[in-house]
């Protein structure tokens, strides 16, 4: 099949651009800045220069022309920050963006049409949620976002529309074109900036256990379907334990409860907005600690095959990713090195 990619040139799209072409697929980008194709394919294993569409995919005439001769769509383009001042384009991105791209996609006739969701769209407070659970109703720009525009692959869902919902967690793994939010945050727990760490866990997920999921889900004729992307549910203790282990280094810090950092993350993520220094306190990241939500992700291991990969294997290929681009020293990278 030619499937259109949206977000192409992101950490999560262009290892699913590699897992699509590996099995056989032809693949178009959906893209703002063709140069940064090559750039975030190439590490991935894709050489060869890739059919795209300059456009935006808020833009409904440039998602019309991209899906011109495409039988199937994966649309992955979003922002994902929990940085307070990406607040307007993390709303105008995630929601207007997948109105745009899934609505177009249905009226095309594609099948299937992915859209890329997040675990935080379905976060509940201590509770163990699966692909089928209610929108979260948590409190976040983010969490908001996602929520907001899975609501509207659900809406086509209801209608009969061939939509598959995934649902990756925390992505991590190497080869990240921009460095975004969960590895550099790894990076800097490596590097010492995080020695208090909030109580609780979240889900979390190597991105090429991702891009296998998306490659498995694009068969056509299968219907309206959602998936967990299967993985890890990750506490302090457990990242820093697997860190110590692949680093061999000590990595001091404290746990503190997720429920009393709270309030003063978000007094940081308000200043934030005003200050010019991006403050290593995100309020949404702590909430989704504190919401400490468990998975359900079966449905993916037993009808596609797709397992996680070892932590440990995860957190030691970032952390080799990040030295040998020069983003940790020897010191840090410790054993990796």
């Amino acid at each position: 099949m030619r499937v259109l990619v949206t977000g192409g040139t992101g950490f999560v799209g262009s290892h699913t651009v590699a897992a699509l072409v590996g099995g056989g697929h032809e693949v178009r980008l959906l893209v703002r800045s063709p140069d940064r194709i090559a750039p975030a394919l190439r590490p991935v294993g894709i050489a060869e220069p890739v059919d795209h569409v300059v456009g935006d995919v808020t833009d409904r005439g440039c998602v019309e022309r991209a899906l011109d001769g495409c039988d199937a769509v994966l649309h992955a383009a979003a922002v994902y920050s929990l940085d307070s001042r990406a607040y307007a384009k993390i709303k105008e991105t995630n929601v207007r963006g997948a109105e745009t791209v899934l609505t177009a996609a249905v009226q095309h006739g594609c099948d299937p049409v992915v859209h890329v969701s997040s675990f935080v769209a379905l976060i509940q407070r201590g509770a163990t949620v699966t692909a089928g659970s209610p929108l979260s109703t948590a409190r976040g720009v983010y969490v908001r976002s996602k929520a907001e525009s899975e609501a509207v692959a659900r809406r086509l869902q209801d209608d009969g529309a061939p939509i598959v919902i995934v649902y990756p967690g925390g992505v991590l793994g190497p080869y990240d074109p921009h460095l975004g939010d969960q590895v550099q945050r790894l990076r800097n727990v490596v590097r010492g900036r995080y020695p208090s760490w909030p109580s609780g866990g979240y889900h979390q997920v190597d991105v090429r256990d991702v891009a296998k999921l998306h490659a498995a889900v694009m068969t056509p004729g299968a219907g309206p379907r959602r998936y967990v992307v299967p993985g890890h549910h990750v506490t302090g203790e457990t990242m820093f334990t697997t860190l110590r282990a692949v680093t061999g280094r000590r990595l001091p810090h404290v746990i503190s409860p997720a429920r009393m950092m709270l309030p003063f993350t978000a007094m940081a993520t308000a200043a934030q907005r005003v200050l010019p220094v991006h403050l290593p306190a995100e309020y949404e990241g702590v909430l989704l600690h504190a919401y400490d939500t468990r998975f359900d992700d079966s449905p993916a291991r037993e009808e596609l095959g797709v397992h996680p990969r070892p932590l440990v294997d995860t957190y030691r290929d970032t952390v080799r990713w990040l030295y040998d681009t020069g983003r940790l020293t020897a010191r840090q990278a410790g054993a990796v090195h």
